[in-house]
């Protein structure tokens, strides 16, 4: 190859075939999802390359719209979370990647189809592979939940059997992300995954503001003026801990007239409504983006008690409409958010959010709001796409180019004429 190749210059240069495969697919929301429908948007309105998307759906199916082909792979759904689906049906998935043989393939979880992905490499050494690492599963889904069951010294030893195979997974990729440093970059770092590269996602910053704040919307939910409003957005599960909000809230005093809202949708919801507690209001999932930033506006503290963001699209949010956010000193969290913009304490702890917020509330909120926006504006998708589709891609199409030239066979010697 010449230096004047795109292959050699800027690997993106020329038309690619880009190949995102997950678990993690949602049609209402999830920042998975949220992710890989801004990178389409970014690759079909941006760039010149066409995308392939590979994820779980209720049948087989391929629909090609130009140079978007979205793939659906017939999975059940899984128990207790009815928005997503296990795709388990790696065959599947790899007669999809060898049909269209794409460029590159990213991959954004890290159980059974990454594997689909690396096996699909090692029949085309040519493609690119590409591991995100978007949720920290063996905390997650391991460590914390087994720590109940089987006690902490056994659960943190599932945990580090996770983590180590998710060193050794990651190390097969040509190039690695992570969200943020604490989400996950320094986890796998300290597993030999190197040269880890930082690709924060973004927030539609525009759609945010504290201008949005309706006075209406707190009188429909008893909020008083003067009082504090509370707020929480995901997913109430176990996993986003939303239990831990509703506990802390209700030991806040009486006397401070606050009240909480939960956006969302989880088995969660139901058990927090039988509490009957009028203070706690839960209007379920809000799709409208309008909707969910007026909600915003309108709160005065945004609470949180996951343990384990790999970013934290919805501290973002709340950040950019000026709220100042209580949350754990775990995760993503602790590149989020410092003592100038909210309060972080330990987890699963309820007593000590409680008094996080009551401190939150008794400082200066109006200069936690002005610096919380400033934090919040650093963070877009145009910045994310550069970084993925800049660096990241580029370490990813270098690696691949070794490695065909490095197993393409060596030319055979010029046979010497006898005399």
């Amino acid at each position: 190859m010449s230096r004047d190749d795109p292959e050699m210059t800027s690997p993106m240069a020329v038309e690619r075939l880009i190949c995102d495969v997950t678990q993690s697919w949602s049609e209402v929301g999830g920042g998975v999802g949220t992710y890989l429908r801004h990178k389409r948007n970014h690759i079909l309105g941006r760039t010149p390359h066409r995308h392939l998307l590979i994820v779980p759906g209720a049948e087989d199916n391929v629909t090609v719209e130009g140079r978007a082909i979205t793939a659906t792979v017939r999975s059940p759904r899984v128990p207790g979370s009815p928005n997503y689906r296990l795709m388990l049906r790696n065959g599947a998935v790899r007669r999809i990647m060898e049909q269209f043989r794409p460029d590159l393939i990213e991959c954004q979880d890290s159980y059974n189809l990454p594997w689909a992905a690396i096996a699909h490499r090692r029949k085309f050494p040519d493609t690119a592979l590409v591991g995100g690492y978007f949720t920290d599963f063996p905390t997650v889904y391991a460590e914390r939940p087994f720590s109940k069951v089987i006690g902490s010294t056994l659960a943190g030893v599932a945990g580090r059997i996770c983590y180590r195979y998710c060193g050794q997974l990651y190390r097969r990729f040509d190039a690695v992300f992570a969200l943020s440093e604490n989400g996950g970059a320094a986890k796998l770092r300290s597993y030999g995954v190197d040269d880890i590269g930082i690709v924060p996602l973004g927030v539609e910053l525009g759609d945010f503001g504290p201008a949005l704040r309706e006075e209406r919307r707190r009188q429909l939910v008893g909020a008083e003026d003067g009082k504090p409003l509370l707020i929480y957005v995901g997913r109430l599960d176990l996993e986003k801990k939303p239990q831990i909000v509703v506990e802390a809230f209700r030991k806040l005093p009486e006397s401070l007239g606050a009240r909480l809202v939960l956006l969302g949708e989880g088995p969660l919801r139901d058990e927090i409504a039988a509490l009957g507690d009028p203070r706690i209001h839960a209007p379920g999932f809000v799709r409208d983006r309008r909707e969910l930033a007026l909600w915003l506006a309108s709160a005065d503290i945004y609470v949180s008690g996951m343990a384990d963001e790999t970013f934290g699209v919805s501290i973002v949010e709340a950040q950019a409409s000026g709220l100042p956010v209580v949350g754990v000193a775990a995760g993503a969290m602790v590149d989020r958010v410092n003592d100038a913009i909210g309060r972080l304490g330990p987890v699963d702890d309820s007593d000590a959010m409680a008094a996080n917020i009551l401190a939150v509330w008794q400082s200066d909120r109006r200069r936690m709001s002005e610096i919380a926006q400033v934090e919040a504006h650093q963070y877009s998708w145009d910045r994310s796409m550069e970084t993925l589709f800049g660096p990241i891609y580029r370490k990813a199409f270098a690696a691949r180019t070794r490695r065909v030239v490095e197993a393409a066979p060596m030319a055979a010697p010029l046979a010497v004429p006898a005399e």
